[in-house]
C-alpha cells in the first residue's frame, strides 16, 4: 500500500535517487541536495513523498504564490509506474493548495518531456497557449 506524506529529512536519500531516475539530465540547480534545502524554507508541506515499505517511490513539490499554484518535480519510479501513484500525489497536492484558497494551479512540462502530456490531461489539466520565459540570476 501505498501512503503519500510530507516530506521529511529521512526521506533525502530515497528522493535523491528517484530524481536522478526521473530527471536525468536535469540542470545542476534542481538536485535534490539544493531543491529540497530551499523548498523546506517555503511551504515545506507542499514537498510530499509517496511511501511503499519505507521505500521513496513517488515526489510531488508544490507551492502556492497567494495567486495561483503551481506543481513540479512529480516523479514516480519507473518499477511503480501505471499504479496510481502520479495521480494520487497531484490529488494530495491540489487538496493542499485548494485549502490554501488556490483556484488554479498551472505546472510546465520540458518539450523532450511530451509524453507526459497524457497523464496530465487524464488529471484534469490542459493546454495553455502560453510562452514561458526565465532568467537565471547571479548566485549570491
Amino acid at each position: 500500500m501505498v501512503s503519500i506524506v510530507q516530506y521529511g529529512e529521512r526521506h533525502f536519500d530515497g528522493t535523491d535517487m528517484l530524481w536522478r531516475e526521473a530527471f536525468p539530465n536535469d540542470a545542476p540547480w534542481n538536485a535534490a541536495h539544493i531543491s529540497i534545502a530551499e523548498k523546506l524554507r517555503f511551504q515545506p508541506n507542499l514537498l510530499l513523498v509517496a511511501i511503499e515499505a519505507d521505500q521513496v517511490v513517488g515526489s510531488i513539490m508544490a507551492g502556492y504564490d497567494g495567486h495561483r499554484g503551481w506543481i513540479s518535480r512529480i516523479a514516480v519510479l519507473q518499477s511503480h509506474r501505471q499504479k496510481g501513484i502520479g495521480e494520487a500525489l497531484i490529488q494530495e497536492a491540489e487538496r493542499r493548495l485548494a485549502s490554501l484558497g488556490c483556484v488554479k494551479i498551472n505546472l510546465q512540462v520540458v518539450v523532450s518531456n511530451s509524453a507526459v502530456l497524457a497523464f496530465y490531461r487524464k488529471c484534469g489539466y490542459e493546454v495553455e497557449e502560453r510562452v514561458s520565459m526565465s532568467k537565471l540570476l547571479p548566485k549570491r
